[in-house]
């Protein structure tokens, strides 16, 4: 048996050494073919060409030389242009090789980060899952192809963590006094990072809608972020701070936005029917073709707020502050007005009565105070409210 092993391994050598000498006697014929594909071209070739150009006239030796060797040059210009035109051929397949491969590192690398960032949301730890957030929302900012899906984990994470009405032992009770609340980002900071981020990647969103609708938002911090077309529905967002909130065309039937800064906000075309405003700061806020309809305004401070085109049917206004609201296009049929205070600068529909209506005339308030000097959302405590449910 061993000298058997010996002899087949000798033989395998041998095959070895013979297909290397046919390999080695293959590229020897390639190269002499080239050569002498080479020396057709550059040698035969170009006499051959200005032989056929001449079509048998007679010329001196000198000047057939020189015409056959600018037939050359002319040559080795071609084949020099052949060689470049074939490296740039190759360094392009070999970039686009090289960045397929980098895009798939990078899926991959992706793909692993997103993995990890959804496992951390589940743990028992905040700062794990703190951490996990902030990996998804920069994941969102670096990775078009998966914002979207992103945008709806957060959504859902709101509406599991923060559901409304409460279901959870731990969550502070419906019925305790909004300033008995502590804000949002300390009862909760992972859900309030959530908000945020939520907020900042709806900015760029492509799906139409996102639900956060029946969540807990009370006290929330939502300062310039983006809601636009977010369907907050029954949702409870007392005392939550909306400065500069973009919720252009968002549906907001029967939210509690009791006590909530919207100044300067953007609620155009929002969907805010059987809503509760009551004591809201809607200051300056565009609220232009807004459906108020059977909504609690009570107390709200509209000043100087936009409302051309809102519709105000059977909304309840009574004490609140008017005084530089443009209503010009508003519908105020059969609304609530008793008690509202108006200035020289509110702006009424043609032909609409506001006195008759109850409504009561007063001085402009003049410039609104600087946002810089409002209490910050931390300390802010809501004012008890004359108006009984």
């Amino acid at each position: 048996m061993p000298m058997g092993t010996g002899e087949q391994g000798n033989g395998r050598q041998a095959w070895r050494d013979r297909l290397t000498r046919r390999r080695g006697a293959a590229a020897l014929l390639a190269g002499a073919a080239g050569l002498v594909v080479l020396g057709a071209v550059f040698v035969v070739l170009p006499g051959l060409v200005v032989d056929h150009d001449l079509a048998g006239a007679s010329v001196s030796a000198q000047d057939r030389l020189k015409a056959v060797n600018d037939v050359r040059t002319a040559l080795l210009q071609a084949v020099g242009g052949l060689v470049v035109l074939f490296g740039a051929y190759a360094t392009w397949r070999q970039l686009r090789v090289s960045q397929d491969g980098l895009r798939a590192t990078q899926e991959g690398y992706v793909t692993d980060r997103f993995s990890r960032a959804v496992d951390q949301l589940g743990s028992d730890k905040l700062d794990v899952r703190i951490g996990g957030l902030h990996a998804l929302w920069r994941i969102a900012e670096q990775s078009a192809r998966d914002r979207e899906a992103i945008i709806s984990i957060l959504a859902a994470y709101l509406r599991t963590h923060l559901p409304w009405p409460l279901t959870g032992p731990e969550s502070p009770a419906a019925d305790v006094p909004i300033n008995d609340i502590v804000p949002l980002e300390t009862r909760a900071a992972d859900t309030q990072v959530a908000l945020t981020a939520l907020g900042v990647l709806c900015q760029h969103r492509e799906q139409s809608w996102v639900n956060l609708s029946s969540t807990d938002l009370r006290r929330a911090d939502c300062d310039g972020l983006w809601f636009p077309e977010v369907n907050l529905d029954r949702a409870c967002l007392e005392a939550a701070g909306l400065y500069r909130a973009n919720l252009t065309q968002a549906s907001l039937v029967s939210v509690n936005l009791r006590h909530t800064d919207l100044s300067t906000a953007v609620l155009r075309r929002a969907r805010c029917a059987l809503a509760d405003l009551r004591g809201a700061k809607l200051v300056e806020t565009d609220l232009r073709d807004t459906d108020f309809t059977e909504t609690d305004l009570r107390e709200a401070n509209l000043r100087k707020a936009d409302a051309r085109g809102a519709v105000f049917r059977h909304a309840d206004l009574r004490m609140a502050d008017l005084r530089g609201t443009d209503l010009t296009t508003a519908d105020l049929a059969e609304a609530r007005l008793t008690g509202a205070v108006a200035s020289e600068q509110t702006r009424w529909p043609a032909g609409f009565d506001h006195s008759a209506a109850g409504v009561v005339d007063t001085d402009d308030p003049g410039p609104e105070p600087s946002p810089l000097l409002q209490p910050p959302a931390m300390t802010w405590q809501a004012p008890p409210l004359r108006s009984t449910p």
